[in-house]
């Protein structure tokens, strides 16, 4: 099933408002549960997180930026 441009651009605003958001308390409360790493590796962990949320959405996100193709 293909979504609309504004069923995309609907659900992005919705991705980086609602879940974003909770991504990263999510990340942030899991690191927590770890004694203090070495700041490079969390450095590394927090990298690796903020980049590893695009994957999965990176089909809804190709596009949003142009102007409505219909």
């Amino acid at each position: 099933m293909r979504l609309s441009y504004r069923s995309r651009r609907i659900l992005a605003v919705l991705v980086l408002v609602v879940v974003l958001p909770i991504y990263v308390i999510v990340v942030v409360n899991v690191m927590n549960m770890f004694d203090r790493l070495p700041a490079l590796l969390e450095l590394i962990v927090y990298v690796i997180a903020g980049i590893a949320w695009v994957f999965p959405l990176r089909s809804l996100f190709i596009g949003i930026g142009k102007p409505n193709p219909d």
